[in-house]
């Protein structure tokens, strides 16, 4: 009887059927089930070790922290030639200043970032608001009556430093006016 020519074939053999293909060379497996097994208690402590404190240093990294920003809003309805209560800003962080007018003839806006460096002075840049020329506006101080920025359109209303620590509105308008300013930090 001729021989098929599967059965000729390495891996086959007449009496017991194929091999398995793991069989086929035992050697190769026990080299591998041998080099797990010379891996010590301690060295997979140390791996699993290595590996974890990779994986928390690149969670610590990927994480943002968002907060959420704090602001006031303060609105005023000032006479002639008046002053506003003195407003706070605070404490070495930078802060954003936005005043407006919302009197009849003379809407307009300004804004500027300021720092107040307590006890010690105010410091500012920002731009004028657009009635008689939008300009950049920035200083500082803390002398008070310091012009820090023009809110209203014909800059008759600005916001001037009150002292090292605080800072005000001034309503130099011959008539009463309304004025908001928000600070943002």
């Amino acid at each position: 009887m001729a021989e098929r020519p599967e059965m000729t074939s390495p891996g086959w053999e007449v009496k017991g059927g194929p091999k398995k293909q793991t069989e086929r060379k035992p050697n190769k497996m026990k080299a591998i089930t041998m080099r797990i097994q010379k891996f010590s208690r301690p060295g997979v402590i140390l791996m699993a070790t290595v590996v974890a404190i990779i994986t928390s240093m690149v969670v610590a990294n990927a994480t943002q922290t968002i907060t959420t920003p704090n602001a006031a809003f303060i609105t005023y309805s000032l006479a002639a030639n008046a002053n506003s209560a003195a407003i706070t800003p605070v404490a070495s962080r930078s802060v954003l200043v936005m005043g407006c007018c919302t009197t009849s003839n003379a809407q307009s806006v300004g804004q500027i970032s300021l720092i107040r460096i307590p006890s010690t002075y105010i410091a500012w840049v920002g731009l004028e608001s657009y009635g008689t020329g939008a300009t950049i506006t920035g200083g500082a101080t803390a002398t008070a009556g310091t012009h820090i920025l023009w809110i209203d359109l014909l800059h008759h209303v600005d916001i001037q430093v009150a002292s090292a620590d605080t800072i005000l509105i001034h309503n130099g308008f011959g008539i009463t006016g309304t004025f908001n300013v928000t600070l943002i930090w």
